[in-house]
């Protein structure tokens, strides 16, 4: 199945009420549950991520598949590590090409019995939860910020507490930051020096929480914006500005393809300044989620693109490396990459293909990253599985819809 886009020639002044943020939804979900909490929690996201977890913690199977949902994997095979009996956890034929080593080495050194099922290094796991020892544990910083974080949320229901040290570069550190504060709200102060963190051992005190708007899910406004001329304006709602979301920092990012903020009663409004930067470079080691916005968006709109700090993409829900890289040059741009973590475009273009269906490969980002591209084109263009934009923004199309683009 696939979509055709076509743009308005001008975007629809529209009010966009976002989707809840999935990554607090889902560190909600299991801080919750390892507190007892009596409360449930406000706004939850209603994404794949988010239900599949909220499924998990709801049964009464011992076997978990979780489908397509990264978080969940990672966050549910850190709690079940601590909760009596046997279990286990599978996931689609892409989770099982996702590592999964790091953590399962980390569980088992604090304490705890995780087995492979079928390949070495990855899910399916068959785990024995028991009470964790915990202690002193070195943990390389440049892998998947969501190790990190599904061990620091145990962290205080470990014998010994736990000491995590990171060792060089770190990715996602806004991830890291707000998994801290989160068990903070709940109770469980952290300490920190230098690379360092130390959760003591105790418990979480439930509270009552909400879940704030999708910081993530505003890029693709944001890009809309950008791509759709002066004078164009969104108003967002939900956001919160001053979030613990790393993916915040796509406010001022995008003030370098001309797009500002104002906050007002009726939420954050969006506006374009036609003022672009005539060259982009970020590292986006704590912001890999954005990176597809910012190269197609810089595409689109002529300008050149240096994109650093990527190596965590090709252990996403494709290789986006490679997918940006095969995906944009349909449409003539030809880029550039040491297939580690890194992107270039020198402003060199091509003629597009006549016909073009966008290949998703099964990534949310990927639809919604391209589907703004439209307002650039003169002619509609497909893309396949529109379906995969419910992982993180189920309404998405819905909501372009209003702001005057045609779907078929």
């Amino acid at each position: 199945m696939s979509v055709t886009i076509k743009a308005p020639e001008e975007l629809n002044k529209v009010e966009i009420r976002l989707p809840a943020s999935k990554s607090i939804s889902n560190r909600l979900l299991i801080l919750n549950a390892l507190s007892y909490s009596p409360y449930p929690i406000k706004n939850l996201s209603d994404s794949d991520d988010t239900i599949a977890m909220l499924e998990s913690l709801n049964s009464n199977s011992n076997h978990f598949d979780v489908g397509a949902a990264g978080t969940t994997m990672r966050f549910l095979t850190a709690y079940l590590s601590k909760i009596m009996g046997e279990w286990t956890i599978t996931g689609s034929e892409r989770m099982k090409q996702r590592p999964i080593h790091v953590l399962v080495d980390a569980l088992n050194k604090l304490g705890g019995r995780v087995e492979y099922i079928e390949k070495e290094g990855f899910p399916p796991l068959r785990i024995f939860g028991s009470a964790l020892s915990g202690g002193s544990l070195e943990l390389p910083g440049d892998v998947s910020s969501q190790y990190v974080s599904a061990l620091l949320m145990i962290g205080p229901y470990m014998e010994k507490g736990l000491s995590l040290s990171l060792t060089g570069n770190i990715t996602s550190r806004p991830y890291i930051h707000l998994t801290l504060k989160l068990m903070e709200m709940y109770g469980v102060k952290c300490s920190r020096k230098d690379n360092t963190i130390i959760v003591p051992a105790g418990g979480y005190s439930p509270v009552a929480a909400k879940v704030e708007a999708d910081w993530s899910a505003a890029s693709y406004w944001f890009e809309l914006v950008a791509l759709s001329g002066k004078a164009a304006s969104v108003v967002l709602k939900g956001l919160e500005r001053y979030s613990w979301q790393g993916d915040a920092a796509v406010a001022g990012l995008f003030e370098r393809l001309g797009v500002k903020t104002s906050a007002s009663k009726k939420g954050l409004i969006l506006i374009n300044t036609g003022e672009l930067v005539s060259h982009f470079s970020h590292d986006f080691s704590d912001q890999p989620d954005l990176a597809q916005t910012f190269a197609v968006s810089c595409a689109f709109l002529g300008v050149p693109f240096n994109l650093s700090g990527l190596h965590t993409l090709k252990i996403k829900e494709t290789d986006r490396i490679s997918a940006l890289v095969n995906e944009l040059g349909k449409f003539g741009f030809r880029l550039e990459t040491n297939n580690i973590d890194n992107l270039i475009w020198r402003g060199e273009k091509e003629a597009a293909l006549p016909d073009i269906e966008l290949a998703t490969y099964k990534d949310h980002r990927m639809a919604m990253a391209f589907a703004p591209a439209a307002l650039k084109l003169d002619k509609p263009f497909a893309i396949s599985e529109p379906g995969v934009v419910s992982k993180s923004y189920p309404r998405f199309w819905e909501d372009l819809q209003l702001a005057g683009f045609e779907l078929k």
